[in-house]
């Protein structure tokens, strides 16, 4: 059994998405609906950017924008730092506070597997913990 827990263990698949031409109306729906603070924005079958509550606050509400009209591409954050589902959760954690983001889209071979969030990555670390007391019984056995 290996310490190590990975991100494609703790992620969400799939992850919640909205098309680039979709207004800003139908992702806030969707984070409605799912409960959830942000949506990837695909184009072209790919991942090419984001939307969080803030981007809705700071460039629809605050500026009195309708969201009925703007489109996602229009409000979205872009580029958008992703990680590969075969890194650590240590690692992710760095690149989440490197970045000052919650939320990672998981990708591998350039297609969105998933989503990783700071809760998940909080929510690893029982699990963590208890590999590693696993780990350290098992080493003071006697052979």
């Amino acid at each position: 059994m290996s310490g190590t827990i990975l991100v494609r263990d703790v992620m969400t698949s799939p992850a919640k998405s909205v098309g680039v031409g979709e207004s800003v109306i139908e992702a806030v729906k969707k984070m409605n609906k799912y409960k959830i603070s942000s949506v990837v924005v695909i184009g072209r079958k790919r991942l090419v950017g984001m939307i969080t509550e803030r981007d809705i606050m700071e460039r629809i509400v605050e500026p009195f924008m309708d969201p009925r009209i703007v489109k996602a591409k229009d409000i979205m954050s872009s580029p958008v730092v992703t990680i590969s589902p075969d890194v650590t959760i240590e690692e992710a954690s760095t690149l989440m506070v490197k970045n000052r983001i919650k939320k990672l889209p998981v990708v591998k071979d350039g297609r969105l597997l998933g989503i990783v969030s700071a809760t998940d990555l909080i929510r690893a670390v029982p699990k963590l913990t208890d590999l590693r007391e696993e780990l350290l019984r098992i080493r003071k056995q006697p052979l």
